[in-house]
């Protein structure tokens, strides 16, 4: 099966810090994407809210350095593709899909992606999961 994931599912992956039931969510998505037969599809703003994330997470002492180099390494083991079209599609779809639905361009990023490759979004953010419901987009469930 192939997906949508964003920074919120990938990001709870090294720093652990969410709710149980999101927690167990996100490692389930990481469980399918060990697998060799998943794929994640991102956004190009991906890899920058994960770099950002790293960066505040070192600077407040959360993580270290070390920390933050294992995870990207683990984070290039997994099948993840930026989506080419991303930059293409920013000041058109993916704006009218943050003004629909009053998200933020980063997150209608991973909507958009959703919408148009036809995959289901894994997230774990509240507004975006109920725009993806709204326009459509399946969430990924584990099977």
């Amino acid at each position: 099966m192939n997906l949508v994931i964003d920074a919120s599912v990938t990001m709870t992956w090294l720093l652990g810090d969410a709710k149980a039931p999101d927690q167990a969510y996100a490692s389930t998505v990481l469980a399918a994407m060990a697998g060799t037969a998943t794929a994640a599809t991102v956004p190009v703003t991906w890899g920058l809210e994960v770099a950002n994330v790293l960066a505040r997470s070192e600077a407040r002492g959360f993580t270290s350095e070390a920390q933050s180099e294992a995870f990207l390494e683990m984070l290039a083991s997994l099948a993840i593709e930026p989506d080419s079209a991303t930059f293409a599609n920013a000041l058109s779809t993916t704006l009218q899909l943050a003004r629909r639905y009053g998200l933020s361009a980063y997150d209608a990023s991973y909507l958009e992606v959703a919408l148009r490759v036809g995959l289901p979004l894994a997230t774990l953010d509240g507004d975006l999961i109920r725009a993806a419901r709204r326009a459509g987009v399946r969430l990924f469930q584990a099977d």
